[in-house]
C-alpha cells in the first residue's frame, strides 16, 4: 500500500527543469498542503521566481540548488524551454548534467526538519534514487504519461511491432488490446530503433532502472478516464502506480480581478471576456513550451488560422517564431497572438473557448478534458502522437490534424 501520511509529515518534491513537468507537481504540493503535510519544493535559481509566484500564499518551503555547467548548455539557461533548441544531443546533455545535483541534494536532505517522510521525484532525475536509498527515504517516481501511453508502449514492443517488416506507416493490431491500431510513426526513432551506444539509450535505461527500484509511481490521469490501461499498468508493472489526477484541478478558482480593473486584468483575459460578449467562439491554439516548428509550418498554421474566419487565440512560446508580415494587422478583429506565460487553464475554462488546437502533450489533454473542451490534435514529440490517438479513437473528445500524405508524422 501507499504509505499513509497525514497531517505532520513531510514531502519533498523535486520537479525536472520543464515547466510541463513542473506544474503538475506544483498542483501536487496545493494538494498534500491541503491536508497539513508540510512540503519543501526544490528547484534552481533561474527557476525559483516561477516557483515563488505559482506558491505564492502557500506556506511551502521553497529551496534553491546550484545548476550545474555543461560544455553546451549557456549560462542561465536552468530549464529545457529556454535551450536553444530541443535537438535530442543538447536535451540529453542537460538531462544528464542534472547529476552534479545530487552532493547538494543530499546536503539539504542532512539538513531538513522535519525528516523528510517520502520524496515526490521526476523520473528524469534517475540519480534521486540513489539519495532516497541512502537516507532511507521513500522514492515516488513521477511521470507525466498517461497509462494509455504506458500500455502501448510496453505491448508494441513485447508484440514485436516495432521491429516487424511492415513500413512505418502501416498499421498493426494489438494483440492485448485489438481495437487498438498503431504503426511504427507513432513512436520516436530512437524508441523504435534503440541504440545502446546513444546518449539516449543510456539515459532511459538508467530512468528505467531507477524507476523500476523505487518504491512506486505516481500518474496524473484518473480511473475513470482510461480504466483498462490503468488496469494493465497496475498488473503489469513494477513498482505500482497510483493515479493522483486530474492535477490541474487542484485548488483552481476563476480568478477575480480587484473592483474589476481592467489593468489588472492580463490582455489575453479582455479580450477573451469581449469575445463572450460578442457570444463568439474561440479557438485556443497552443503547442507547448517544447515544441520545435519549422518554418514552413508556422507559415502554414497562421495561413490556417487566418483562412479558417474562426476567432482565436494563439499562444506562441519561442521568441524566434516570426509570423508573415502584417499578420496580426490583418486578423486583429477575430484573432489574438500572444508571446508571453499564461495561464493555460484560466484559458481553457473561459466560457468562450469551445476548441483546442494542441500538440496533445498529456497535461494540455487533462486540462481540456476537465474543461470539457474538444481537442484538435496535432502531435510533434515524444509520446504525443499516442495521446492523440487516445484523444480522437479511445476517449472520443477531439479529432486528429491530418498530414497532406496520410502519414502520422
Amino acid at each position: 500500500p501507499i504509505p499513509s501520511y497525514g497531517a505532520g509529515s513531510h514531502v519533498l518534491l523535486f520537479p525536472f527543469m520543464s515547466k510541463g513537468h513542473t506544474v503538475p507537481l506544483i498542483h501536487l504540493a496545493q494538494i498534500l498542503l491541503r491536508r497539513s503535510i508540510s512540503v519543501t519544493v526544490v528547484t534552481t535559481p533561474a527557476n525559483h521566481s516561477f516557483m515563488a509566484e505559482s506558491l505564492n500564499g502557500t506556506v511551502a518551503s521553497i529551496v534553491t540548488l546550484p545548476f550545474p555547467t555543461a560544455t553546451n548548455i549557456p549560462a542561465g539557461v536552468e530549464s529545457t524551454d529556454k535551450l536553444p533548441s530541443m535537438g535530442l544531443p543538447l536535451f540529453y546533455e542537460f538531462s544528464t548534467a542534472t547529476s552534479a545535483m545530487q552532493p547538494h541534494f543530499e546536503q539539504l536532505l542532512e539538513t531538513l526538519v522535519p525528516r523528510v517522510s517520502f520524496m515526490v521525484t521526476d523520473g528524469f532525475l534517475w540519480w534521486t534514487l540513489h539519495s532516497a536509498k541512502k537516507f532511507r527515504i521513500p522514492r515516488l517516481v513521477y511521470f507525466g504519461m498517461s497509462c494509455y501511453s504506458t500500455s502501448l508502449c510496453m505491448e508494441a514492443r513485447s508484440s514485436k511491432i516495432l521491429s516487424g517488416p511492415q513500413p512505418d506507416h502501416e498499421l498493426v493490431e494489438l494483440t492485448r488490446f485489438p481495437w487498438i491500431r498503431l504503426c511504427k510513426e507513432d513512436f520516436d526513432f530512437e524508441y523504435r530503433n534503440p541504440d545502446p551506444n546513444t546518449p539516449g539509450f543510456v539515459f532511459n535505461m538508467k530512468i528505467i532502472e531507477s524507476t523500476r527500484e523505487s518504491y512506486g509511481i505516481l500518474v496524473n490521469s484518473f480511473y475513470e478516464l482510461e480504466p483498462t490501461f490503468v488496469d494493465y499498468v497496475s498488473k503489469e508493472c513494477s513498482p505500482k502506480s497510483w493515479c493522483v489526477g486530474p492535477l490541474c484541478l487542484a485548488e483552481w478558482t476563476r480568478k477575480v480581478y480587484e473592483g474589476g480593473d481592467e489593468k489588472e486584468k492580463p490582455r489575453w483575459v479582455t479580450w477573451l471576456d469581449q469575445r463572450l460578449e460578442e457570444k463568439s467562439s474561440v479557438l485556443y491554439a497552443a503547442f507547448g513550451s517544447q515544441a520545435e516548428i519549422s518554418r514552413e509550418q508556422l507559415e502554414e498554421i497562421a495561413k490556417g488560422l487566418e483562412e479558417s474566419k474562426v476567432s482565436f487565440l494563439w499562444v506562441i512560446r519561442k521568441e524566434e517564431w516570426g509570423l508573415p508580415d502584417g499578420y496580426e494587422e490583418r486578423v486583429k478583429d477575430r484573432g489574438i497572438v500572444i508571446r508571453e506565460w499564461v495561464d493555460q487553464r484560466e484559458i481553457l475554462m473561459h466560457e468562450s473557448v469551445e476548441g483546442f488546437l494542441s500538440h496533445c502533450g498529456w497535461n494540455s489533454v487533462m486540462e481540456s478534458v476537465t474543461a470539457g473542451v474538444p481537442i484538435v490534435g496535432w502531435p510533434i514529440m515524444a509520446e504525443q502522437f499516442l495521446n492523440a490517438r487516445m484523444v480522437e479513437e479511445e476517449v472520443k473528445v477531439g479529432v486528429r490534424v491530418e498530414t497532406c500524405d496520410g502519414s502520422v508524422r
